[in-house]
């Protein structure tokens, strides 16, 4: 059948995978691992509303023998605690509190998609002397995240609500931007993976508090102590220029890797693409040596 998941996705899925959590200001982050500890370190991270499961069928064909991948839920996304507020620092910091509980190898690398690539240029801002590197996954660097302007236009991300069926909610499942060609078993994997069981039925997992100012704006870029990479979706948020404003204003010599044929949500349509791409980049990164871009004049 068409819809039947391919054997590479069922056995990603069949890797065992290790967990952990450490408190962050009064709040528990979970986390999930692959691969042994003290290897390369990868960090993912997702988007907004999303939660670490996005990357299931990612993570541990990352792994390829020697790396440490984690990856996390964000406060506020999937299995973590709640916060009384939310904003990029905040979650930057607990991708950092991660790092340092996950037992990742020294100056790990940070990937993260839509929302949570403002996450990743946030650490890399913050603290990029203690990492390898930075990638951003179709992260549109504007006023505000995709997510947040669905949930101010009250398109998606309502108020919470609980749900007696849970296949029913499961069905309501849907990307925020929506997009064609989703692969089916990605989509219901995720789904599944959305939401959670409480009294009366079941609910999304993601506090609806979490869109209040968490986009990236240019003026907020600036150098960061280590390398990073973007990437765009053929078809998802970020144009060619944005990409080049963002390398320019980061002072850095950074690809900008286009997905072909990809949605924003590249790991949902693009998985194959998005894998290979980021195996090719962390593969180049651990055997070679950062270079500067050139100051301008004028």
């Amino acid at each position: 059948m068409p819809d039947d998941p391919p054997a590479w996705f069922t056995s990603a899925l069949a890797v065992p995978s290790g967990c952990g959590g450490v408190e962050v200001d009064g709040v528990r982050i979970a986390y999930r691992t692959w691969g042994d500890p003290g290897g390369p370190g990868v960090v993912l991270v997702h988007g907004g509303a999303a939660h670490s499961h996005w990357w299931d069928h990612i993570a541990p064909l990352l792994v390829e023998g020697t790396r440490r991948v984690v990856a996390v839920d964000l406060s506020g996304h999937g299995d973590s605690g709640r916060a009384p507020s939310y904003d990029l620092d905040r979650w930057a910091a607990e991708v950092r509190a991660v790092i340092e509980d996950a037992r990742l190898g020294e100056r790990p690398t940070l990937i993260g998609h839509s929302m949570g690539g403002f996450v990743t240029l946030t650490g890399a801002l913050r603290y990029g002397e203690e990492l390898a590197g930075a990638v951003a996954v179709d992260s549109p660097v504007r006023d505000r995240s995709p997510e947040e302007d669905a949930a101010r236009e009250k398109r998606a991300f309502g108020p919470a609500r609980v749900h007696p069926d849970r296949e029913a909610l499961i069905a309501r499942f849907r990307t925020v931007p929506e997009q064609d060609g989703d692969l089916p078993w990605v989509h219901r994997h995720i789904a599944e993976h959305s939401i959670t069981a409480v009294d009366g039925g079941w609910r999304w997992k993601f506090d609806p508090r979490i869109f209040g100012g968490i986009g990236l704006t240019p003026a907020d870029l600036g150098r960061p102590g280590c390398r990073i990479g973007l990437f765009r979706a053929e078809h998802g948020l970020v144009p060619a220029d944005m990409g080049e404003m963002v390398v320019d204003r980061m002072g850095r010599a950074a690809p900008v890797v286009e997905i072909p044929g990809a949605g924003h949500h590249v790991m949902i349509d693009q998985p194959l693409a998005l894998l290979s791409a980021l195996r090719t980049l962390l593969a180049d990164w651990e055997y070679s040596v950062p270079v500067t871009a050139p100051e301008t004049v004028g």
